[in-house]
């Protein structure tokens, strides 16, 4: 399984990033986890015909994953400008048509990106994966990827997901209610 996971944000010491990477170390043999960190110019409908390279690339990497790991901050109540427009260029893209995606939410109290992203993703036809979404209140302590790889509870929770991602993909997990943040 090709997992590809996906920060919305660019600082430098972000949480959602170091997330990603810690998950791209634990998962088993047959479980793939890479993180797409490359920028993306401002989405342009003008350039859909053509898009740059860049898109080009984020297109492809989608298009090649099973499935699309998105761990993404909250600003102001809603979708990072960064996780936006990465979204914008996938909407006309063929490849993201039934896409399974997994939401993680990294703060307890950013409920209100996880209802935005849900509601953009489904508008984008996105098959949303309920059981391998959920959150888990990394703040304080627990902010970097060593921090997490080094915190046991943390790490069992982060290969639960990753088994929990394998066993929906394969149908082996009911779909059952959206998790609540």
């Amino acid at each position: 399984m090709k997992v590809l996971a996906v920060a919305g944000s660019l600082r430098r010491a972000s949480i959602n990033a170091a997330f990603c990477r810690a998950l791209a170390q634990l998962g088993p043999q047959q479980v793939h986890v890479s993180e797409h960190a490359g920028r993306l110019p401002l989405f342009n409908p003008d350039l859909e015909s053509e898009p740059p390279a860049a898109v080009q690339a984020w297109r492809a990497a989608v298009q090649a994953a099973d499935v699309l790991l998105i761990a993404s901050p909250e600003y102001a109540h809603g979708i990072s400008g960064v996780m936006k427009n990465a979204l914008d260029w996938l909407v006309s893209f063929e490849g993201f048509v039934d896409k399974p995606v997994a939401l993680v939410n990294t703060s307890p109290r950013a409920h209100h990106a996880f209802e935005s992203l849900q509601e953009v993703l489904r508008t984008m036809n996105a098959r949303l994966l309920r059981r391998s979404s959920l959150s888990l209140p990394l703040l304080g302590a627990c902010v970097t990827e060593a921090a997490m790889l080094a915190d046991a509870p943390l790490r069992a929770s982060m290969r639960g997901l990753l088994a929990t991602l394998q066993a929906e993909l394969a149908g082996g997990v009911d779909a059952g209610p959206s998790v609540q943040w």
